[in-house]
């Protein structure tokens, strides 16, 4: 063998580097199986967790039942709607130890209120005065609000009593003095073929005579107002009691979630709050024009609440959400999507969706012809939230809520 052939046949020796690293081809194989079972295990634990989605979506019958209706593009806030931070120099008072105080009335400089948990109370100075309670305990839960009983709207009557529309148990007038109360108007009776099922705000004649008020639908009580809202058919009433020959009439039907009901001067007509359209209507109850309907306010930049006298002569509207433009409003966009409201109901409670309303406080004050004069605004409701009306006494307003615990007073001197 010569020296060529030797070379041939000598193994070349290379260095070889020593890692803690696993050869190219072993990586690679490895994690390929590593990625597969990570990919499955994960296909399989949103399967997991989508399927009873999937369950609930497809086969669950959805609560409501909604139908599309439109609204204007929300008007933009300038003028008188231009946004400011006002109502934030209102004073919280009865700070936690009043709930829910939706209404207010005074009879002098003594104010009164409903209540959640079922009770006419009196202000007086800092104390609080259990009137009446209308239902029966227990309250506090869901379950117990039909038989605990919910005031809502409340008025001074012309002889000193107070006229109180509960949302399930009736009309009735309170003696604050004393306490007694009788019943006017049932609640879940039935009034041309239709039930009483949310009885929601009232006012009435100066003489005393007829109540007018709201039965804000047949379908759902005030437990489930979020279904109504979202539901938005046209199934509340304006309604008439005559205290002489105790008779419930029918003044005005087909409305979207009547609220807040205000007479006019002259008795012949009443301002409703259409919730739902976001506009103020003026329902005749009297003279040429009885059983008519027009509209005082159209296009609102919220969704209107009770109404209530302005000294000036004017009417306080409240708003505890708005549509703001520039912005998104959930609400409108919904309003031609009755699908996804139908979604919205299958996996969400009513508790729930609230977290989802943006908090932002409005009153304006309107006069004759859905003019605007001023407004007080607080963006996120930082001092007063989930306002439901505003009632001026005595210089100031005092802004009721259907959920806060507190009301806000409103020094009108300072704004």
């Amino acid at each position: 063998m010569n020296e060529t052939e030797g070379l041939r046949l000598r193994r070349v020796h290379r260095p070889q580097v020593i890692t803690d690293e696993l050869p190219e081809n072993r990586y690679k194989g490895s994690g390929t199986y590593s990625g597969k079972v990570f990919q499955v295990t994960l296909l399989s634990l949103g399967g997991f967790l989508l399927l009873p989605l999937l369950v609930i979506v497809l086969i669950l019958e959805s609560p409501i039942h909604p139908e599309v209706f439109s609204l204007k593009e929300p008007p933009q806030m300038r003028g008188c709607w231009e946004p400011n931070l006002k109502l934030r120099e209102a004073e919280r008072i009865f700070e936690d130890q009043i709930d829910g105080p939706e209404s207010i009335a005074n009879i002098g400089d003594v104010l009164y209120t409903g209540t959640a948990d079922g009770r006419i109370v009196k202000l007086i100075g800092r104390r609080i005065h259990t009137v009446v309670r209308l239902g029966t305990l227990p309250c506090g839960s869901r379950e117990e609000e039909s038989t605990c009983g919910r005031p809502l709207g409340i008025r001074a009557g012309p002889n000193g009593t107070l006229f109180v529309a509960d949302a399930y148990l009736g009309l009735f007038e309170v003696n604050p003095n004393t306490g007694e109360w009788q019943r006017l108007v049932a609640g879940g009776q039935m009034v041309a073929n239709r039930k009483l099922s949310f009885i929601n705000d009232l006012d009435v004649t100066q003489d005393g005579r007829k109540v007018f008020f709201t039965d804000s639908s047949s379908r759902w009580q005030r437990r489930d107002f979020m279904h109504l809202i979202m539901e938005a058919t046209p199934d509340g009433r304006v309604l008439e009691f005559d205290t002489e020959t105790k008779e419930v009439t029918v003044v005005m039907e087909n409305l979207r979630f009547p609220n807040g009901i205000q007479l006019l001067p002259d008795e012949e007509s009443v301002l409703v709050a259409e919730t739902t359209m976001a506009r103020i209507r003026r329902v005749h109850v009297a003279g040429l024009n009885k059983g008519g309907m027009d509209t005082f306010i159209d296009n609102l930049p919220g969704f209107p609440d009770n109404i209530r006298p302005s000294s000036s002569g004017g009417y306080w509207v409240a708003m505890s959400s708005v549509r703001p433009n520039p912005g998104f409003s959930m609400l409108d966009f919904l309003s031609q999507r009755p699908w996804i409201k139908k979604l919205i109901f299958k996996v969400f409670s009513q508790e729930m969706l609230m977290k989802f309303v943006p908090r932002y406080s409005l009153v304006a004050e309107l006069h004759e012809g859905g003019i605007c004069t001023r407004s007080f605004h607080d963006p996120n409701g930082l001092v007063a939230a989930y306002i439901s009306e505003a009632h001026e006494h005595a210089g100031s307003l005092y802004l009721g809520s259907f959920r806060s615990q507190y009301i806000a007073k409103l020094d009108l001197s300072k704004v």
